[in-house]
């Protein structure tokens, strides 16, 4: 590229990533499209093969009013649990579902949703090229297996476990971070069922979290300098919030729930603040403690928890200052026991209440609902209950909508919710299994183009697929894997277990810890919001900051330069044909081949004047596409 790269890199973007006029990440009509409530349904302008409709599918297309209700009902109990109550919905409703997605979206969609890469062009190419019938099923299988899925899904629940190394009230040190990283992933690898994992991390006792993964997830709960109920507090809010889906638990630590939640949970404003210390009560012969490593300092620091057999009486009523109002009891209580809050089961009288608590939660229906309910949202964009941690207990069940004027069933599709937990309890809390269940579903590989007029109406009925903007972590591996140009990071300096020349984003342990400790990459990956597992979490939405980046960032140019390294993609292809050239870059960068309209005017653009740098602009052009950092 000549020495204004930024102002080629911007001209070469407006002309080739321009998107249709709904486009919500670049188009003028950002503002109108949000707030239509279509940001999650933009459909995919691209070419290539036509979309293979299956037999089934074309006879679901029809099931509008009008046709055999007996037949449609056949059709239907042949499907599997999500097509079933998906399709079911449709047919209710009368809404036309849209077509299968073609080969080249579905490789694409499901590699980038399952390993956070995007697939190579070879890959692509021999996937178009397999006759086979269950071809989607084996590429499903394949991805499953890839140790890409481990990284992927490592990344996912240390975001939902709050995984890193500071926060407002601890710290883990990288070494905390490094030894949970290391019992996640080789929980996750060795198929550990999810039921186990959450166990685990609310039973966690020993002495080192340095050494042992799993203590490191309850010292995120620690509170300072307070009274010690804060913490026990915590503990039961964040662990109801993690593995119940259940963050309203937080406000009854403080209030009962009658006049706070009256227009949040309908099962809120009838707990009390009582029966929310019965779940702190679990905590209060847990021992959380801190022990520095270097006599002179406090900090750094490692954990232990431990039960200590001094801690005899249950949670306590009986403080006046801390983070929450005065705990006081009415005469004569000045203690409350564990009690669950959706049963009647109280622990024996033992040491440590938590492995009751952990039985407590793994049985309850809310743990196999929230588990799925936030792997569903990752999938299909929009979660079955919104937001994910926001459970209504009391507006769960389909069979029993609640009976209060004003209250509506809470998810999507209750049906749906209920019927595909009790599979992932039958399946052993399997996440591999669950997610093979959605890939594979119909419903996860429609197009995310609609037939005729969409309604945002729609949304929770699923007719279509949702587009998701990737991850941070996902575009900058998706620039290191089809530029052919490596990054190489020293994660050893911070995080013990991992390697001194690492390549992938998607192995970073933490967003608080990038390697270059504030440089480049550190911005390029903030830039796309992907939280800090605090204060901050991870979001999807798109911004100018972003698009500026894309165009301008060393991150995407450093990749683009035809000279000097061999392994560049233009220095590969510059000596091809330009119709191969254009070609290879398309399925290289978009895993799709150009439509014949831009095929056209890439022609025309290399040959307008110098042609390594024209190629150049193509392939930054092709970095600024919609379609490089959305997965339809």
């Amino acid at each position: 590229m000549s020495t204004k790269v930024p102002l080629l890199a911007a001209a070469a973007a407006l002309a080739w990533a321009q998107e249709p006029s709904e486009c919500m990440f670049f188009g003028p009509q950002h503002d109108r499209i949000i707030e239509a409530g279509q940001f999650r349904s933009k459909p995919g302008r691209f070419s290539g093969a036509t979309a293979r409709v299956l037999s089934r599918m074309g006879e679901m297309q029809n099931f509008v009013p009008g046709g055999s209700r007996t037949n449609s009902q056949l059709q239907l109990d042949e499907l599997g649990t999500i097509d079933r109550h998906i399709y079911g919905t449709l047919q209710a409703r009368g809404v036309t579902p849209a077509s299968r997605t073609t080969d080249y979206e579905f490789i694409r969609r499901v590699t980038l949703d399952l390993t956070g890469r995007i697939p190579t062009p070879e890959r692509v190419t021999a996937f178009l090229a397999d006759a086979r019938a269950n071809k989607r099923e084996a590429l499903i299988d394949e991805l499953l297996a890839k140790p890409e899925w481990v990284d992927k899904w490592t990344m996912f629940y240390g975001d939902l476990f709050r995984m890193n190394s500071v926060n407002t009230q601890i710290r883990r040190d990288g070494d905390g971070v490094s030894a949970f990283q290391t019992w996640l992933a080789s929980a996750l690898r060795s198929g550990k069922p999810y039921s186990q994992m959450a166990t685990e991390l609310i039973t966690a006792t020993g002495s080192n979290s340095y050494e042992n993964g799993e203590l490191n997830f309850l010292p995120g709960s620690f509170q300072a300098m307070v009274v010690i109920q804060d913490t026990y507090d915590q503990q039961a809010a964040d662990v109801a919030k993690t593995f119940l889906g259940l963050g309203h638990l937080n406000c009854l630590l403080c209030h009962n729930g009658r006049g706070h939640l009256n227009t949040l949970s309908l099962w809120g404003t009838s707990t009390t603040r009582q029966q929310a210390w019965g779940m702190a009560s679990y905590f209060s012969r847990t021992n959380l403690t801190r022990t520095s490593i270097n006599p002179n300092s406090f900090v750094p620091y490692y954990w232990s928890i431990l039960t200590d057999p001094r801690l005899v009486r249950d949670y306590t009523l009986n403080t006046t200052t801390g983070n929450r109002p005065a705990r006081q009891g009415a005469t004569p209580t000045t203690t409350v026991a564990p009690a669950y809050l959706f049963t009647t089961n109280k622990p024996s009288s033992v040491a440590d209440y938590r492995p009751a608590l952990a039985r407590e939660i793994v049985a309850d229906p809310l743990f196999s609902r929230a588990a799925i309910n936030y792997v569903w949202e990752h999938f299909f964009g929009l979660a079955l209950v919104t937001p994910t941690d926001g459970f209504d207990p009391a507006r769960l069940d389909p069979d029993n909508p609640p009976a209060v004027e004003g209250w509506a069933p809470q998810p999507t599709n209750a049906a749906l919710l209920r019927d595909l937990a009790a599979d992932f309890v039958s399946n052993g809390y399997d996440v591999k299994k669950l997610m093979k269940q959605i890939v594979s579903s119909e419903a996860y590989q429609m197009s995310s183009r609609y037939p005729g007029a969409w309604d945002p109406n729609w949304e929770p009925l699923y007719a279509r697929h949702f587009v998701r903007r990737l991850w941070g972590e996902e575009i900058h591996d998706a620039l290191i894997q089809s530029s052919g140009v490596n990054a190489s990071y020293n994660l050893q300096r911070d995080y013990p277990a991992s390697s001194a020349n690492e390549t992938w984003a998607m192995k970073i342990p933490e967003p608080l810890r990038t390697p270059d400790r504030g440089g480049n990459v550190t911005r390029f990956l903030d830039g796309f919001l992907r939280g800090n597992r605090d204060d901050e979490d991870r979001r999807g939405e798109g911004s100018i900051s972003q698009a500026l980046s894309l165009m301008n960032d060393p991150m995407v140019l450093t990749r683009i330069r035809g000279t000097g390294n061999a392994n560049l993609l233009l220095q590969k292809n510059l000596a091809k044909s330009d119709d191969d050239l254009i070609q290879t870059l398309f399925l290289t960068v978009l895993s799709r081949p150009p439509s014949d309209a831009e095929l056209a005017s890439a022609r025309t653009q290399l040959t307008s004047a110098n042609r390594t740098a024209q190629a150049e602009d193509l392939l930054c052009s092709l970095y600024n596409k919609v379609d490089f950092i959305f997965n339809y």
